[in-house]
């Protein structure tokens, strides 16, 4: 039988992770294990690890590498990477493991829930109305992707024989943005298939957000610079040109470089 982990990196967001938990209690297929890897906040309640912060960047690569390395040595078949602010939907894990295989990596559909006030209730499948610009297939059937760029590692899965053909999130990534392109590269360029998984619902819940999301813009900047490097071209190019229509950065798509334009230019 396929043991399960659940694999969530937090930082703060204590009523999201409690939120998340009980949608995990509800699941029709529970999983066997919730690794909880809290990125240099002791106050994480029941954190299974603590990985410390890199100055302000959160260590999201290191952290999401480090849940999985406990999660496999708990002996897990199948991994589940579950952002702390999604909601899984009933039956999420059960459509996960029912389509898992070696050298595929599955996502399922995310719907971003609105602000509400009282807190989501226990059954969201009324509020379910995935993101428009990913698959969605009808429950019970799978779609094979061709665009590596849509994948996203807020809900997704692998079997440990496909993570260890991954090798995990490269840690020259620190902060926000990349890290999970550069997986997505990393599996296309192993050969994996991306598959689509319908009916693996999980609900987003509401944070405020920026877009572009300035806040993050030197977290941006220098992971932009690192997937560049490794891959030829450049990721997040809607931020990127958001920032620089702002004046924010000095950077071209042609370019090879990118850099933040002082304070006050």
């Amino acid at each position: 039988m396929t043991s399960v982990a659940v694999v969530t990196i937090v930082s703060g967001r204590a009523e999201h992770l409690a939120a998340q938990r009980r949608g995990l209690a509800r699941s029709t297929r529970r999983a066997d294990l919730h690794v909880v890897v809290s990125m240099g906040d002791p106050t994480v309640v029941d954190a299974t690890a603590v990985v410390p912060r890199v100055g302000d960047a959160l260590p999201l690569a290191r952290a999401r590498n480090e849940g999985a390395r406990l999660a496999l040595e708990a002996g897990a078949d199948l991994l589940i990477f579950l952002d702390v602010d999604c909601i899984p939907s009933r039956g999420m894990i059960d459509r996960y493991v029912r389509r898992a295989r070696d050298g595929a990596v599955l996502c399922g559909p995310v719907t971003y829930l609105p602000e509400v006030s009282g807190g989501y209730p226990d059954d969201l499948d009324g509020w379910t109305n995935p993101h428009a610009a990913r698959p969605n297939p009808a429950p019970g059937h799978v779609e094979i992707g061709t665009n590596w760029d849509l994948f996203w590692s807020l809900s997704f899965a692998v079997t440990s024989a496909t993570w260890h053909t991954l090798g995990g999130f490269c840690e020259d990534y620190t902060g926000y943005g990349g890290e999970d392109t550069d997986v997505g590269r990393v599996a296309e360029r192993s050969g994996l298939d991306l598959l689509w998984v319908g009916g693996a619902h999980a609900h987003h819940q509401w944070h405020p957000v920026s877009s572009p999301p300035i806040e993050h813009l030197d977290d941006i900047v220098t992971n932009a610079a690192i997937f560049h490097d490794r891959w030829g071209h450049w990721p997040m190019i809607g931020w990127l040109n958001a920032f620089r229509e702002r004046g924010d950065i000095d950077w071209t798509p042609e370019g090879s470089s990118i850099a933040r334009r002082p304070v006050g230019h």
